[in-house]
C-alpha cells in the first residue's frame, strides 16, 4: 500500500499535464469544432427567453410535463410535433474562462486524487510500471469518460460527439496513468 501523500507528485503533474492535453485538444485541434452549432434565428429566440425570464443555472426541458401527464393524448402530441429537448441556462455575460479552466484543473486534480487512493491502495511500492499504468488508467477512465455516455443516454447529444468526449477521456486517462507509472514509488 502506498499512502496518498507519497503520491502528491503524480496527483498535482498529471493534473497539470491532462490540463495542458486537453487546451491542446479543444483549441488547437479541429476535433470538436463540430460539436455545437448555431440556433436557427438566434435574435429571436434569445428575444423569445429574455421575455420568458429564464433563470441562470436551470435545466429546462420541453415540452414540459409530470410523469402523470406523460400519456395524455396533449402531451404526446405535442412530443410528436416537436421540437423535444433540454436547454441550460447560464448567467448573462461574457463566458467566465477563468472560472471554468480553474474548475476544470480541480476536476483533474480531483480524478488524480481519486487515481492516487484506488492505485495506492491496489499496488505497494517497487509495483511494475505496466501493472500501476492498468490501474491508473481503469480509474482515470472512469473519471473523464464513462460518465460522458449519459450525455446520448438521457440528453440526447449524439453519439458521435459523446464518444469523442470518451475519447478525449481515454487520452487523459492514458496520461494520468503514465505519469502514476513513471513516479510511482520505488
Amino acid at each position: 500500500m502506498v499512502p496518498i501523500h507519497a503520491l502528491w507528485l503524480p496527483i498535482l503533474l498529471s493534473a497539470v499535464i491532462v490540463f495542458v492535453a486537453s487546451s491542446i485538444i479543444h483549441m488547437a485541434l479541429p476535433i470538436h469544432k463540430s460539436d455545437y452549432r448555431k440556433l436557427p434565428d438566434e435574435g429571436k429566440v434569445l428575444d423569445i427567453l429574455r421575455a420568458a425570464r429564464v433563470t441562470p443555472g436551470r435545466e429546462y426541458r420541453f415540452p414540459f410535463c409530470t410523469q402523470k401527464e406523460m400519456k395524455s393524448a396533449e402531451t404526446l402530441e405535442k412530443f410528436k410535433r416537436g421540437p423535444v429537448g433540454m436547454l441550460v441556462i447560464m448567467p448573462s455575460g461574457a463566458p467566465n474562462m477563468g472560472k471554468f479552466l480553474g474548475q476544470w484543473f480541480l476536476y483533474c486534480v480531483l480524478v488524480s486524487i481519486f487515481t492516487a487512493c484506488l492505485t495506492g491502495q491496489t499496488r505497494p511500492p517497487g509495483t511494475p510500471y505496466l501493472e500501476v499504468f492498468r490501474v491508473a488508467a481503469t480509474t482515470a477512465f472512469l473519471g473523464y469518460s464513462l460518465a460522458q455516455l449519459q450525455n446520448s443516454i438521457w440528453r440526447g447529444v449524439t453519439w458521435g460527439v459523446t464518444l469523442k468526449h470518451v475519447l478525449d477521456g481515454l487520452i487523459y486517462a492514458l496520461l494520468t496513468a503514465g505519469t502514476f507509472a513513471w513516479l510511482w514509488p520505488k
